[in-house]
């Protein structure tokens, strides 16, 4: 009888266990969704550097 009540306490043990690593699971998964995107550089600051390239190469095929 003892046996049988142990076994069930340890059946017991390990449904528990598999819940709470299943709730912390979604609770992971909603803190990743949460977290704003990463985004790039700006298309403003892309398009400066482009510029600024561009007028450096000018320069050295002395354009101006």
């Amino acid at each position: 009888m003892a046996d049988v009540k142990k076994k069930m306490a340890a059946a017991l043990a390990a449904v528990n266990a598999y819940m709470q690593q299943e709730e912390e699971a979604a609770y992971q998964a909603q803190l990743a969704a949460a977290k704003p995107a990463v985004t790039g550089p700006s298309l403003w600051a892309i398009a400066g550097r482009q510029d600024i390239m561009n007028f450096r190469r000018l320069i050295q095929m002395k354009a101006f």
